[in-house]
């Protein structure tokens, strides 16, 4: 299995993975498949300043991970929202945590201090999940979203990556860590 940046060309196999969660789960609180067009169009948006990274064993899919800006002023741009899908049927193999070491390798040479992750609750998996990485939980917000005819609470979960230096390290955008090595 390699872990590897995430392409527009990935996206139906990636929303192959993301759509079970969207129609059968309250993990995302998306109630809408998107279109392929749309999803296409989010790996895109991301990479422009972050990672999107895939695994990929042979010819298939299992996974990715992503970040995503946490809130959209500037004084956050060393603090980024995290969000990671496996194919239900590749869970409990390693995928997950490989994903996550290979974003959180990206981040840090980003420069980037902060991991906060919004996870629906009740949801043991993702929250021990985030809890052997490292994560605490921080914040935990009632009855904040309605899916499946059901309130769910909201959990943030944190995690510190690097040193909040001042003045900070600059952010580098993802499509510059490359030229940042030569």
């Amino acid at each position: 299995m390699i872990i590897r940046t995430a392409s527009p060309e990935d996206a139906p196999e990636l929303l192959g993975i993301y759509a079970p969660y969207v129609r059968d789960t309250a993990v995302t609180f998306e109630y809408q498949v998107p279109s392929q067009a749309e999803f296409t169009d989010r790996i895109r948006r991301i990479t422009e300043k972050y990672p999107c990274l895939a695994a990929q064993d042979g010819s298939r899919l299992l996974g990715y991970t992503y970040a995503s800006v946490f809130k959209d002023r500037a004084a956050y741009s060393w603090s980024v929202e995290t969000t990671i899908y496996v194919d239900r049927e590749a869970r409990r193999r390693g995928i997950g945590k490989r994903l996550y070491a290979a974003l959180e390798d990206c981040l840090r040479r980003q420069n980037i201090c902060s991991l906060c992750a919004c996870i629906a609750y009740p949801n043991p998996d993702s929250i021990g999940f985030h809890e052997s990485l490292g994560y605490r939980t921080v914040a935990h917000f009632h009855d904040s979203g309605f899916k499946q005819g059901t309130w769910y609470d909201m959990v943030w979960m944190e995690k510190e990556l690097c040193p909040h230096t001042v003045p900070p390290k600059p952010f580098i955008p993802f499509p510059n860590l490359n030229r940042q090595r030569q």
